[in-house]
């Protein structure tokens, strides 16, 4: 059994004749944290659509050895891959059990999602006191809280993550970083995640991909990346 749960080999994907990403090649490390970084318009979010077959694409999407760039989105999903857009994503008229429910919608097993009902109010007991509320009163933290949820509640091998940060109050940033490690750690679940603030992101991932312009320019470790001249000048603000 490889390492390896996702392989992206030769990726391109488009948006109409505008091509954005122009042959990625990159993994991540099951049960891992990889971090994609670069700035606004490198391709970032568009790397984690393609994965999940929401725009054009050519090249091979491999997870865990079976390729998944022949599939739709729907199917993705059932395989595994948790897909929490930037904007949160979360149907703001319904309530958060309603919504964490859509997340458990492919699933079967009626004690399996009342077990995950109660892990994710563990991690975000926030939540637990606000089930019966809209989505759409929260808070933009509560609703990032109510989004990872819903994704978990789909007991993904692979969770992609897409700014998890933007437009949230740092100390509310901290926490629900720290919850994801203990996702990470506790249930081994593997994270690709997007992030515009570098320091965030290499705090919390194993590995990273420097995108600019649609093309990776630079992989390592995160203590290699974070030693890099140009990325500390241009990323980590030191």
């Amino acid at each position: 059994m490889s390492e390896n749960l996702l392989e992206v080999k030769d990726l391109h994907a488009s948006y109409g004749h505008t091509e954005v990403l122009h042959g990625l090649n990159f993994n991540l490390r099951r049960g891992g944290i990889t971090a994609i970084l670069g700035a606004n318009g490198a391709g970032k979010t568009t790397t984690l659509r393609a994965i999940c077959g929401m725009c054009s694409r050519k090249g091979g999407v491999l997870l865990e050895g079976e390729r998944i760039d022949n599939r739709k989105t729907e199917q993705i999903t059932r395989l595994g891959v948790a897909h929490v857009p930037d904007g949160r994503g979360t149907f703001v008229d319904l309530t958060v059990e309603e919504n964490l429910r859509l997340g458990a919608y492919t699933r079967r097993d009626k004690a399996g999602v009342a077990e995950d009902f109660e892990l994710v109010y563990g991690y975000f007991p926030k939540l637990a006191e606000r089930r019966t509320q809209q989505a759409g009163t929260l808070s933009g933290g509560e609703q990032q809280m109510l989004a990872i949820s819903r994704a978990l509640m789909l007991r993904p091998r692979l969770l992609l993550l897409d700014e998890p940060s933007f437009g949230l109050a740092p100390l509310v940033v901290k926490e629900i970083f720290g919850i994801m490690r203990r996702i990470n750690e506790k249930q081994k679940v593997s994270m690709l995640l997007v992030e515009q603030n570098a320091n965030l992101a290499l705090d919390l991932a194993d590995s990273a991909y420097l995108l600019e312009t649609g093309r990776m320019v630079l992989s390592g470790s995160s203590d290699e990346i974070k030693k890099d001249d140009s990325v500390r000048r241009s990323y980590l603000g030191y």
